[in-house]
């Protein structure tokens, strides 16, 4: 095994185990509670899951596969506010299942190319140096966003230490 291999599998692992945290948290949460927002802002646990797995169509799909896709402004009927509050209607199943979806996309992406490739796609303006990059922004994301969620679930129902551990 090379050390881009090594590599490529403990970045693998450490994306798996923050989505797995999401999933951990937000299991056996009440539909009520995936739409009830708690913040100011007014995001919902149902919105942020939503939108884990949008980033994950982005940066997999979009970015680094080079797929265009439309924008979700011309998915619903309300143009697209990068500023808005991550809020859904769909069902906490239906949002699951297209999450654990992306999730298996990107993981197929991910196997199939080099660290070091430069993505096919963009994101705006930003020029993104390589997959490495990519996955490790996920990693990120997926992180910060668990906080969100554990923080969020302890004060919808009161239930904690919910992510991995």
């Amino acid at each position: 095994m090379t050390d881009e291999d090594d590599e490529k599998v403990a970045l693998q692992h450490f994306l798996q185990y923050q989505r797995a945290s999401v999933r951990a948290i937000v299991g056996g949460l009440s539909e009520e509670a995936w739409h009830t927002s708690i913040v100011p802002s007014g995001w919902t646990p149902a919105g942020f899951v939503e939108h884990l797995g949008g980033a994950e169509h982005h940066w997999f799909q979009e970015v680094i596969e080079g797929i265009e896709s439309e924008p979700p402004s011309e998915e619903s009927d309300e143009p697209y506010d990068p500023h808005a509050a991550f809020v859904s209607d769909l069902s906490s199943s239906e949002i699951l299942r297209n999450y654990q979806e992306e999730c298996d996309r990107s993981d197929a992406v991910f196997a199939r190319t080099s660290m070091s490739a430069v993505p096919r796609g963009h994101h705006g303006d930003d020029e993104i140096p390589s997959v490495r990059w990519v996955v490790l922004h996920m990693i990120e994301e997926t992180a910060a966003h668990s906080g969100h969620l554990e923080i969020a679930r302890e004060l919808l129902d009161g239930k904690t230490n919910l992510g991995l551990r």
